[in-house]
Formats: C-alpha cells, sequence, structure tokens
C-alpha cells in the first residue's frame, strides 16, 4: 500500500498492510523561516518515514498579528511560550478583528505547507496547524479567558467569531491551493495525548468516526525509551483498536530530545522504514 492507501485504510477502519505510524516535532532553531522550517520538516520526515506529514510551525503564528509576542524561551516539546499576551482587559476583546491571510503568520504557514508539498520527498498527505478558537483565545488571552467566559462573555464570543472567521479564512486559503482535503467537522481523523489525558484509544475510537492517533508516550516513552516499551505501548494501541482504524503516533510534537533509536526500532518493529539523513537543520 502507498502511504496514502494507508491513512485512506485507516481512515475508514479498513485493513492495513501494516500499522500506519505518524510523528511530527517543533524546530524551534528555524521556525521563523518558512524555508528553513519547510526544509527542516521535510528533512525529519525523509529520516523517519511518516505515513502523513505535519507542518509544525511556530506556536505563534496565529496569533501573532493580534499583538501577541513570543518569548524567545524554548520549552521542552519545542514551543516557546507568549512573553505578551493582545488581551489584558475586558476591552481588549475588541481588538480581535478577522485577519486577512495577507498577515504575517498565517501567510508564513501557508509557504511553508506549499514549499512542503511541491517537494518529491512529500510523498504522503501534508496536513497543516490550525488551533481551535477557543485555543487561540487561550493564547491571547493566558489565565484571564476564564474569567472573562464568565463575566464578559459577550466580548470572547464576539471575538471568538472573528478568530473563526480567520480560521476559515485560512482553510478557503488552503483549498484554493489544491490541497485535497483539511479538517471538517466530523473530523476524520483524530490525534490527543491518550496516554497522558485520556480517554484511552479503545474510548476515543468507540466515540468518533475515522481514525484515531496516537498510542505513544512522547514525555517518557519516545524521550527516554527503551525501545521495548516503545514497542509494547505500540502493540497495546493495536490490541485497544483491532489494528483498524489506528494511525501509530505520539499524542502531540515530539520532545526536542526524543531518542532516535527509540523511534527507529519502533518504526522497524512495525514494518516502517528509516533511512540515514539529517535530523537538525544545518
Amino acid at each position: 500500500m502507498t502511504k496514502l492507501e494507508r491513512v485512506r485504510a485507516a481512515l475508514t477502519r479498513q485493513p492495513t498492510d501494516r500499522p500506519p505510524y505518524a510523528f511530527w516535532r517543533h524546530f524551534p532553531e528555524v521556525d521563523r523561516s518558512p524555508a528553513a522550517l519547510a526544509q527542516a520538516t521535510l528533512r525529519f520526515h525523509e529520516r523517519y518515514g511518516s505515513d502523513f506529514l505535519k507542518v509544525t510551525p511556530t506556536g505563534g503564528y496565529a496569533v501573532q498579528d493580534w499583538g501577541c509576542v513570543e518569548s524567545d524561551e524554548v520549552m521542552a516539546d519545542g514551543h516557546r511560550p507568549c512573553a505578551r499576551h493582545a488581551v489584558n482587559a475586558p476591552e481588549d476583546w475588541k481588538k480581535i478583528r478577522p485577519l486577512k491571510m495577507e498577515s504575517t503568520g498565517w501567510a508564513d504557514h501557508i509557504e511553508t505547507i506549499i514549499r512542503c508539498v511541491v517537494d518529491r520527498r512529500a510523498d504522503c498527505p501534508t496536513l497543516p496547524t490550525v488551533f481551535s478558537p477557543l485555543s487561540l483565545a487561550r493564547k491571547l488571552s493566558g489565565d484571564r479567558l476564564k474569567y472573562d467566559l464568565a463575566e464578559n462573555p459577550r466580548a470572547v464570543t464576539d471575538a471568538l467569531e472573528a478568530i473563526t472567521e480567520t480560521i476559515l479564512a485560512f482553510a478557503d486559503a488552503c483549498f484554493h491551493l489544491m490541497f485535497d482535503r483539511l479538517a471538517a467537522l466530523p473530523a476524520d481523523a483524530w490525534n490527543w495525548d491518550d496516554r497522558r489525558a485520556g480517554p484511552t484509544l479503545e474510548q476515543g475510537k468507540a466515540g468518533v468516526r475515522g481514525a484515531v492517533i496516537g498510542g505513544l508516550d512522547q514525555w517518557t516513552t519516545l524521550k527516554e525509551g527503551p525501545p521495548e516499551k516503545a514497542r509494547a505501548e505500540a502493540q497495546d494501541a493495536i490490541d485497544q483498536t483491532g489494528g483498524t482504524g489506528l494511525i501509530l503516533g505520539a499524542g502531540c510534537v515530539l520532545v526536542n530530545d526524543s531518542s532516535d533509536l527509540t523511534l527507529v526500532e519502533l518504526i522497524k518493529s512495525i514494518g516502517g522504514q528509516v533511512r540515514l539523513g539529517l535530523i537538525k537543520p544545518q
């Protein structure tokens, strides 16, 4: 099966020749440059041969044009926390208006996606990173979101409408760039931190259509190993789902110092292929 065929089979809960898998990570050294990020993403994909390629931009790409400023501090999973929020008082929600795709952060993400899609190394479905409106509201406001939802709900919901309109504009731009499909409700595939936050893959699969993505703990197993533990988690994921409707992967992005040995041995054990390639951007 091709990677696309394998993913499509998982989405429709059909048998596959081997368990499909996918891993992705942040590249904080280069993720503020679309060209450099595309190359780092493609090198990572070339190394591990995932069945789909996820483009992972800087975590603040979607909110920087509303006034959020990222810190230069890089966290363990490669993202940078917000150094200055755009919403610091209830009246600030009024400043959150729909953005055009010419805005820097969104345009950079689209450019990175295009650079990946047109490259011969992108031999599989390519997925953008798109946050939910509520996730972006949290990025915009930090800890005050819960308070404002309770005390100033109209201000927040008006901002959520503007955020949603911006996300839809991004999706529309991707469609016009001839992407076959982006996430729609209900979704065809679901990824969450099943090992840390739950629910289990078995529980999640029972509640959604399409494929579930996960099974591997990115914080411990894929970071510290040993490979035997990763293989056990993979087998457990297969057992939970019956081996269909499953794409093996982590609960989210890989920690930057994830174990290459563990990933390689895991991928080999399920019939995948790895190649000698550059992992860190040069």
